[in-house]
């Protein structure tokens, strides 16, 4: 071309720093739960799960400090006269004593709010950058939707640590303060792993699950109608059957009670002392969870494979 420079018309390669393909996933972390704590709904959830939390959190310290100083008296509740030591076998079975039952409770407890909130993040997450079409800004970019994937489910990840791991943890460190510290710690330091254990199983179960119902329901409404369906109607299903037949392999169709099985296992708790009964075994709640994670992976692989070449 005549008039133009020719070293105009070269091409200039890149001079900035290159980062790993690795590190996109990182940024869609961050993008991803910028815009869930945007949203009030995330915030609500987050205050009902904190009431959660600082129920256990202040009934473990009551029951401890009622123990200690009014195990022998009598108090009135309504106008009642209850005698505290028949209050601390209420309370005990709450298992409010910083035994692995606690923070097994404590997690199972927060799976109501949990549905909530995943059904809504694997929309905001998920659906809608299916729906508005904003997943061809992710293929322009020089990454694979795995690293897509990856990030997002990273993101509800981090949600649910923040829902039970975290809280767990501050409950195990109270318990440790409010009995003798040094035999709670030397001899309970294996529920850190129980909790460690639980939550990460959770985490990994219910983010896939979250990005694969996504991928398939894509909108809120139908979203939220799945989710309910896998964790209310199921598991009233499951409890029907169980006590029509007392057989507990129903208890199987239960996702939310076989995390909570493997999350025992996790936390060594002996079988019998389980509640309610009848329960089925660690083992078939852990093949459940098991086939739960593969058929999520091929889901979105399937997803991935055939419909975004």
């Amino acid at each position: 071309m005549k008039g133009v420079d020719s070293q105009l018309l070269q091409f200039t390669p890149w001079e900035g720093n290159h980062t790993r393909r690795h590190a996109a996933a990182v940024a869609i972390l961050r993008i991803s739960l910028l815009l869930i704590v945007r949203q009030r709904l995330f915030w609500a959830l987050l205050a009902l799960a904190a009431l959660a939390f600082f129920f256990f959190f202040y009934a473990q310290y009551l029951l401890v400090w009622i123990s200690q100083h009014l195990a022998q008296e009598t108090i009135r509740i309504a106008g009642f006269p209850v005698s505290v030591s028949n209050l601390l076998r209420f309370l005990d079975r709450l298992a409010l004593n910083g035994s692995a039952h606690t923070y097994g409770n404590f997690i199972w407890f927060q799976g109501y709010i949990i549905v909530i909130l995943l059904a809504f993040s694997g929309s905001q997450l998920f659906g809608n950058d299916i729906v508005y079409g904003s997943m061809l800004f992710y293929y322009s970019k020089p990454i694979s939707l795995w690293h897509y994937f990856y990030g997002k489910c990273c993101t509800i990840a981090l949600l649910l640590l923040m829902t039970t791991f975290i809280p767990a943890i501050i409950l195990w460190i109270e318990a440790g303060l409010l009995f003798d510290w040094k035999t709670y710690y030397m001899q309970n330091y294996h529920l850190l792993l129980g909790i460690t254990g639980y939550s990460t199983l959770i985490a990994l179960t219910l983010s896939l699950l979250t990005a694969a119902t996504a991928l398939l329901f894509r909108r809120t409404t139908p979203l939220v109608l799945a989710w309910m369906g896998l964790f209310v109607l199921l598991r009233l299903i499951s409890n029907w059957l169980t006590l029509a037949t007392q057989d507990a392999s129903w208890r199987l169709l239960d996702l939310w009670n076989n995390l909570y099985l493997c999350g025992l296992w996790c936390f060594g708790v002996d079988h019998a002392t389980i509640r309610p009964v009848p329960q089925p075994s660690y083992d078939a709640a852990c093949l459940v969870i098991v086939g739960i994670i593969i058929l999520c992976l091929m889901y979105i692989n399937f997803y991935l494979k055939y419909l975004y070449k």
